[in-house]
């Protein structure tokens, strides 16, 4: 019952109960079902494997231990780094998401108990970072890994960051459980900084080092409807890159103010740079504010630095970060292959930020993005066991250079900064969410999986039932089933593979430009197809059991990057829907990286239920036979060479 109250106050006041925020609403988690196919598999592992797994780690490790020694629970010294407990919220925000798809009481219990913990170690006025409960204001290196005192090293201390996962786990804890035990030591630490950081007389004027908060303070401001924690999130935005007002940040590595996107104010920024996590947050962050407030400038700003990130410094899997050191942005075109960052973590903001952006525009080429990077830059940083994790995405690899906590150039199973097994335990679970979406009586699909919702539209309540093999066959049946015979528009995403486009701008192009077929019934009626926006809109008075059918053709597609980007000269990469291929050589006598594609190649994709969690590989006959694989499965079974592009010869 809790629940169902939780899903109507989430529907009419979460986005459409204050007075401006997104014109476009998602469809929440909890009122979406994924059924059976790519993404249930995943989900059911993400719930068996990965969260117990994870949270033996963080036991293990004495991530737990911090807060009851903070507490005073125990006797003890602080265990890890500064930002552990960023990582044990991320993954309670995972669980709760998980309680979500499918409720478990001893997972509910569990998180009780460490909620507990949590509790514990909140000092009275609502202050929690154990670091600093536990050791004080003490000097020497405690300085420099928290500061002399309270949000005096706000660029390396990450009180702040930490914190915001703290408030999104309490709001997904919330909307799982209707239960206000975790939101309450949010509300009472938000509270806190309220009170704390500002441009009043008296109070602190620092940002966040690690943005995120800005993210988590929008989502408390919606559950609450305190106005104070959205103009926290406004300030902490508009603070950046203002010396005049604020002392400008003394980075300890001498990565300069651009690695905190703290080079010049939000809105005359026009480029992505610094830190690629550190600064999707803050896009994603800003992208809140256009909307909620209504901000043009802001808007302005963030679509520029978009353009930017995507046709520029995107790799062809999604990922971004190409640079090792400050795990940053890259200057345009620079996007190495066996140097490739891409970052994990650097994929789910990536994700969340290009939602954000449909959110507010109704545009597919955002959610064209969002699916890019989640088949290939984001699911490649999960095993397919789902308990190691990369926390770097190269796009080539000899088999032995270690990028992977000294494996060698393979998956870990943790790492002594977690921050990728964490961000991706909390992601995976939340996918259901960002399959549906509302705007007035419009209802978007925007990605393709076995699910069921039930929504309202026209005040008529509507049944979807979705049915697929995406991503392995483009065929996708839809059920509409609404209670009586009612007029609305379901606009349907053709993804930008479909109509010839890998990648939004010209960073990437397919070498054919065919545009695949693309077919449409109703009811078992052939229909003209009308492509708006990057949408199928089918506006019409839909009955009970209504089936639509689109079937995209899949071909194997050579891509191409924009001549700019030195590092393909001469190479080509090899899709099939939205899957980006790669060889590895333990299916080519041991070799990848000197793997070529002939001017009249062709691939035969051949589906293989019982190979890598059931895949479709693209193989080649002739004197060379080659196979190649998706990208997300390489490394799975051991270290090998690995190539996503390939030499072209006969051209």
């Amino acid at each position: 019952m809790k629940q169902f109250v939780w899903i109507f106050f989430f529907l009419t006041v979460a986005y459409r109960g204050f007075s401006q925020d997104y014109p476009i609403t998602p469809v929440p988690l909890s009122q979406v079902k994924i059924q059976s196919g790519f993404w249930y598999d995943r989900l059911e592992k993400a719930r068996t494997v990965t969260l117990p797994h994870a949270f033996h780690k963080l036991e293990e490790n004495g991530k737990f231990d911090n807060f009851a020694v903070a507490g005073g629970l125990k006797k003890g010294t602080f265990n890890g780094v500064r930002f552990d407990e960023s990582d044990v919220y991320k993954v309670v925000e995972g669980a709760a998401y998980a309680l979500q798809n499918r409720y478990d009481a001893k997972l509910d219990r569990y998180l009780d108990s460490l909620i507990t913990l949590f509790a514990a170690a909140q000092e009275p006025d609502g202050y929690l970072y154990t670091i600093r409960t536990i050791y004080g204001d003490s000097t020497g290196l405690k300085d420099w890994i928290a500061g002399p005192h309270r949000y005096g090293f706000e660029n390396g201390s990450h009180e702040l960051y930490n914190v915001g996962h703290l408030y999104e786990a309490a709001v997904a804890h919330f909307q799982a459980t209707g239960k206000r035990n975790l939101l309450d030591i949010a509300i009472k630490n938000a509270n806190h900084l309220v009170k704390t950081i500002g441009p009043k007389p008296g109070q602190l004027m620092v940002v966040p080092g690690h943005e995120e908060i800005e993210i988590a303070l929008v989502k408390l401001y919606r559950v609450t409807g305190t106005k104070s924690y959205l103009d926290l999130a406004r300030f902490f935005v508009d603070m950046r890159g203002r010396g005049d007002k604020r002392a400008l940040f003394q980075d300890a590595h001498n990565l300069g103010p651009a690695y905190f996107q703290d080079h010049k104010p939000v809105v005359q920024q026009t480029e992505a740079v610094g830190h690629a996590v550190r600064a999707q947050y803050l896009y994603a962050g800003m992208t809140d504010l256009a909307a909620l407030q209504n901000d043009q400038a802001i808007r302005e700003a963030v679509m520029k630095i978009w353009e930017d990130a995507t046709t520029r410094k995107q790799y062809v899997t999604g990922g971004v970060g190409a640079r090792e050191n400050g795990e940053a942005f890259d200057d345009p075109y620079v996007l190495p292959n066996d140097a490739a960052y891409a970052e994990t973590c650097a994929a789910v903001a990536n994700l969340l930020w290009n939602h954000r952006l449909f959110l507010l525009t109704g545009e597919s080429k955002y959610m064209d993005v969002f699916e890019r990077v989640l088949y290939n830059g984001f699911l490649g940083g999960l095993s397919l066991e789902g308990d190691k994790f990369f926390y770097v995405n190269p796009m080539s690899s000899n088999g032995k250079k270690d990028f992977s906590n000294g494996l060698a150039a393979q998956r870990s199973p943790w790492f002594g900064i977690n921050c990728c097994p964490s961000n991706v335990a909390r992601f995976l679970p939340a996918l259901p969410g960002y399959i549906y979406a509302l705007r007035n009586n419009e209802l978007f699909v925007n990605l393709f999986s076995d699910s069921q919702t039930e929504v309202k539209l026209n005040e008529t309540a509507v049944k979807i039932q979705q049915q697929t093999l995406y991503p392995w066959d483009g065929a996708i049946k839809l059920t509409v089933s609404p209670q009586k015979a009612t007029a609305f528009p379901i606009l349907i995403r053709v993804p930008g593979w479909a109509t010839n486009q890998p990648i939004p701008g010209d960073l990437y192009r397919y070498t054919a430009q065919q545009t695949p077929s693309i077919k449409l019934t109703i009811n078992g009626k052939a229909t003209p197809v009308t492509i708006e926006n990057g949408y199928l809109k089918l506006h019409r008075t839909w009955k009970p059991n209504d089936v639509v059918t689109l079937t995209l053709d899949m071909p194997v597609r050579e891509v191409v990057a924009n001549a700019k980007v030195k590092a393909n000269h001469g190479k080509v990469a090899i899709e099939r829907g939205p899957i980006v291929y790669c060889a590895e050589g333990l299916d080519n006598n041991g070799q990848a990286l000197s793997l070529t594609q002939a001017s009249d190649q062709r691939y035969t994709p051949e589906f293989r239920k019982d190979f890598l969690g059931g895949v479709t590989v693209l193989k080649t006959g002739g004197a060379k036979p080659t196979t190649l694989i998706p990208y997300y499965a390489w490394n799975n079974r051991g270290a090998t060479e690995m190539a996503v592009w390939f030499g072209q010869v006969g051209k």
